[in-house]
């Protein structure tokens, strides 16, 4: 079915937006995954920034790994001034809890879910935003008997905030190196209208290359195929080429160029 029955939020991404025929459907959420320092965070900003500059969306960044100040000050080595976008009215930063992982399980996950979806509505209705980010959608846990319980507050969460809040959402996960794995809970896929592979793999030549591959995409008709990426200080992700002759998609994998 054609992406020209829906109404769609370009990302301002340069490239991504052709990829998609117009962009994301609006309201809808989509997951952002892969490796540490592949790109994940990079995306969900430039996803925001180029809706306040670009489009003149607001938008909401909520922080669960990292303190405002980590946030704000890497943003400003990477050239976004981040406290211009908020004082200009285009962005708020949100820091949960820092015990948020302990609140979740010693309290129903879902209560947990509903009060944060809240949370956010308040500040979406405020600022007027329009989209949102949530990096990462569940803080990193170790336990095993955490997952299950985490897999309630994800579904809880990612609901919540499509019946509630409204906003075009990103949502990300980081998965262990090596995984063939798409998200970390084995949750986050499903719930998404679609999914961005982030990762980096080594060529024929012994050339790193940085890739985004997306693995769904609902409603719209995109190709699986997977393309090179660059990261540049100031404008953040760059889809550019398609990568061709791939033996495999594991984040390990040898590309033939």
């Amino acid at each position: 079915m054609s992406s020209l029955y829906y109404d769609l939020i370009p990302t301002g991404i340069e490239g991504l937006d052709q990829v998609l025929s117009g962009g994301l459907l609006r309201g809808r959420t989509y997951l952002v995954t892969g490796e540490t320092g592949t790109g994940k965070t990079l995306f969900s900003l430039s996803f925001l920034i180029n809706g306040a500059l670009k489009y003149s969306e607001p938008g909401i960044y909520v922080s669960v790994d990292e303190t405002y100040e980590q946030l704000v000050n890497g943003a400003r080595r990477f050239g976004w001034d981040l406290e211009e976008l908020r004082e200009n009215g285009y962005l708020e930063i949100l820091t949960p809890e820092m015990d948020l992982v302990e609140k979740i399980r010693e309290k129903d996950p879902t209560t947990i879910a509903k009060s944060l979806v809240l949370t956010i509505s308040e500040y979406v209705k405020a600022l007027g935003a329009q989209r949102l980010v949530i990096d990462p959608i569940a803080p990193l846990v170790t336990l095993e008997k955490d997952v299950q319980v985490l897999r309630e507050y994800i579904r809880a969460l990612v609901l919540g905030i499509e019946r509630v809040v409204g906003t075009t959402t990103i949502i990300t996960t980081e998965i262990p190196t090596g995984s063939a794995a798409i998200s970390r809970y084995g949750v986050e896929e499903f719930l998404a209208a679609g999914v961005f592979v982030m990762g980096i793999a080594k060529t024929v030549n012994g050339d790193f290359k940085r890739y985004m591959f997306i693995r769904k995409m609902r409603w719209q008709n995109v190709q699986p195929i997977i393309y090179e990426i660059e990261i540049k200080p100031g404008i953040g992700i760059i889809i550019k080429d398609q990568i061709r002759n791939i033996h495999t998609l594991h984040y390990t994998s040898t590309f033939m160029l």
